[in-house]
């Protein structure tokens, strides 16, 4: 991990030791990509306006994300699969996320369960929560969240029906890898992950564990997953949701302005602006294109978070400058935790730190706090 100097070179070397199935997975977006592209080349764009002869010398990151203090000004989005980026990905994610002094979000499709992770962590979490057709499973999942001592639930609600990605259509994605020739000698070039895998706690979804009729089969466990999406979702249960659920609300897949207001007065604690990576809706904007309007519309009533193209920590800053709380970033850690388990999702964090740091005295800025829109050109 000395020699990864930035997101991208932790993505390159995930790429070489994560089956192709899984690297794939994490790394792409639903259809054309259009909107995939458009997260990153639309952050880009924006420049920072530099600033000479300020006294820069003390420089603080740490900021607040719905009371909770935190050393950083991001989260670790929910993902799902992270067990199979790397064996027990999701413990050692938290793991790196706690230690560096910062929230981290399992996702419902994990491979770890929430019980392996509270046990293994023994520090309080976020829980992502799909509302699903079996709505006591739902309520099951936010019981066990509670009981896990997780702080935050964070309600994604951009995943009514599923955006289709060509990529895990192509390699026949499979929890666990199903034994085709391909994927034989796939894993069998990357020895050390197979080996990894060996001791894992788990191979298959763990949040499942015990609901799923024939959970031992791919194929049951995929059919299950893929009816329960649920088209008929609406503002009302988001309403349930927060009647059932007693600590901190967060609704990720928040996208325009309406959305935004009607989340406040469904009693959100904060909304995530994000198009799922670029996974849903293709041909939706940008999430940094919609942030301004969205978080001058509500900003004042729930705290606004930013997902979505964020590799480094000038894209920290561009999201915070524009009316983002905070980020929540999800491939630029899984790239660290293909590349290196819990200490490559440690440096992915590290990375971002120290670029949004060195980017905040560039830009004459001393703390988290200050930066806004005068940070911009």
């Amino acid at each position: 991990m000395t020699n990864m100097t930035c997101i991208e070179d932790l993505r390159r070397a995930a790429r070489r030791r994560v089956p192709r199935a899984f690297f794939d997975y994490a790394e792409a977006g639903s259809y054309a990509e259009q909107t995939l592209r458009a997260n990153r080349a639309d952050l880009e764009r924006i420049t920072l306006r530099q600033r000479v002869l300020v006294d820069v010398e003390q420089r603080d990151t740490a900021t607040t994300i719905l009371g909770e203090k935190v050393s950083l000004p991001v989260a670790l989005a929910p993902i799902g699969l992270g067990g199979m980026q790397w064996a027990d990905g999701e413990i050692l994610a938290c793991r790196a996320a706690k230690a560096a002094g910062i929230p981290y979000t399992m996702s419902t499709m994990s491979i770890c369960s929430i019980e392996d992770v509270a046990q293994a962590v023994g520090k309080p979490f976020w829980f992502q929560l799909y509302v699903m057709k079996d709505r006591g499973f739902v309520r099951a999942l936010a019981e066990r969240a509670h009981a896990a001592r997780c702080s935050t639930l964070v309600l994604t609600v951009d995943l009514q029906v599923l955006g289709q990605r060509h990529v895990d259509i192509r390699n026949g994605l499979s929890v666990p890898p199903a034994l085709k020739l391909r994927t034989i000698l796939d894993i069998a070039s990357r020895p050390a992950w197979a080996a990894r895998m060996l001791t894992a706690k788990r191979w298959t979804f763990g949040n499942l564990a015990g609901h799923v009729k024939g959970e031992d089969s791919v194929k049951a466990v995929a059919d299950w997953v893929a009816h329960q999406f649920d088209a008929t979702l609406d503002w009302s249960d988001v309403e349930w949701i927060r009647s059932i659920w007693p600590g901190k609300l967060i609704l990720k897949g928040i996208l325009n302005v309406d959305d935004a207001r009607s989340a406040s007065k469904a009693g959100a604690d904060a909304i995530v602006v994000s198009n799922h990576g670029g996974r849903q809706l293709d041909g939706a904007p940008s999430t940094i294109s919609m942030l301004p309007r969205i978080a001058e519309a509500v900003g004042s009533e729930v705290e606004v978070l930013f997902d979505g193209g964020v590799r480094s920590g000038q894209d920290v800053m561009r999201a915070l400058a524009l009316g983002a709380r905070a980020c929540l970033v999800g491939r630029a850690y899984v790239y660290g935790l293909g590349a290196g388990g819990e200490r490559g999702v440690a440096t992915a964090i590290d990375i971002l730190r120290k670029e949004l740091s060195v980017t905040m005295a560039l830009t004459g800025t001393r703390s988290v706090e200050e930066i806004d829109g005068r940070v911009l050109n």
